[in-house]
């Protein structure tokens, strides 16, 4: 909830952001709400017609619609091609993040060959190792920890009890949010005889520019070369990423996914919740997972991949896999061979 008292008009919202005001455009608010619970000086968003119900009965003060929209309300509307996209503009506006305080809490502890900006904030309990390096408006959260030679950029915000183990890069202006590990080792285990040897993880994490990290996702350094992360990569919580996986600039990937060692998944992705790729899989940019969707092998072309398939035995697993893979022939063939044998009855009729 935005605390301040700053407020914008209609007006110098579609300035900023664009868009066609209806109604009066000196109406000014200050926060932003749902449909539901708004109030004044509220503003609030239509994309979904499904909630236009909702729109007849809203106390917010002004509305974000659609043009196709612009009739379905008396209050005070902005027109935007995409409504949710101005909201959500309009919702950084008026609910910015807290100012950075420069300094180091007295209780962090900070090795004297860490390199700290002045203009870094470093909360309670908070731990930079030797060689460590922060950069200039990034807060560096209560109990976060940052190993040897780690590097944080300019304007990052890493919340409470982050990892970023020894060697790890993070760009700038990436937001990591609380119980996120980076760097851990991968599962790298060759067997033995009768037990596991551990397989030495020497790579990093590398990620890029505007990155967002939900809570207690988990980022393995690379077993040889490294686990990279580009540019503007969205991941929720609770994702797992293996060692060497690379992720291209822009793709957003939803909860409790799972990716497999030496994936390497393209610009602009988009993968659902709860999605299960295996090891050593390419996806092509501009790919789209539908959730609970296993990926078992590479992917070349755009567009959309689904699939949820009940378990069963591999062995019967695997024969109608092969099966499905071809039940469009397979139905084909059969209305065929149906309208075949019905010509012949018709025939001797």
């Amino acid at each position: 909830m935005n605390g301040s008292a700053i407020s914008y008009s209609l007006r110098e919202l579609v300035e900023r952001f664009g868009g066609e005001i209806v109604g009066d455009p000196e109406v000014r608010v200050s926060s932003v709400a749902t449909l539901e619970n708004a109030g004044p000086e509220t503003i609030a968003f239509l994309a979904n017609l499904r909630y236009l119900r909702l729109l007849a009965a809203t106390q917010a003060a002004a509305v974000i619609v659609a043009p196709a929209q612009r009739d379905v309300t008396q209050k005070p509307c902005i027109l935007h091609e995409q409504p949710y996209l101005c909201f959500a503009r309009v919702s950084a506006l008026l609910s910015p993040p807290r100012q950075v305080e420069p300094g180091i809490h007295a209780s962090a502890a900070v090795h004297p060959e860490a390199c700290v900006d002045a203009g870094a904030e470093i909360g309670a309990y908070a731990v930079v190792a030797r060689g460590a390096h922060v950069g200039r408006g990034s807060i560096i959260g209560p109990g976060t920890t940052l190993g040897e030679n780690a590097r944080v950029g300019s304007d990052c915000r890493l919340h409470a009890q982050v990892a970023v183990y020894e060697g790890c890069m993070l760009g700038d202006r990436v937001i990591v949010h609380s119980g996120v590990v980076i760097g851990a080792d991968g599962f790298g285990i060759a067997f033995e005889g009768d037990h596991w040897i551990k397989v030495p993880q020497v790579g990093r994490v590398r990620i890029g520019d505007d990155v967002e990290i939900g809570a207690n996702t988990t980022i393995d350094r690379g077993a040889i070369d490294d686990t990279v992360v580009e540019d503007g990569v969205k991941l929720d919580n609770q994702i797992q990423i293996a060692h060497n996986v690379h992720i291209g600039a822009h793709t957003a990937i939803a909860a409790c996914t799972g990716i497999a060692g030496s994936v390497h998944i393209g610009r602009y992705c988009r993968i659902g919740g709860a999605v299960g790729i295996a090891g050593h899989v390419s996806i092509t940019d501009h790919v789209e997972v539908s959730g609970h969707t296993s990926i078992t092998k590479s992917i070349d072309k755009p567009g959309i991949y689904s699939g949820v398939y009940p378990f069963e035995p591999n062995r019967e697993w695997r024969r109608n896999a092969v099966h499905v893979r071809h039940l469009a022939e397979i139905v084909r063939r059969v209305a065929a061979l149906e309208d075949g044998l019905a010509q012949l009855a018709r025939s001797r009729s």
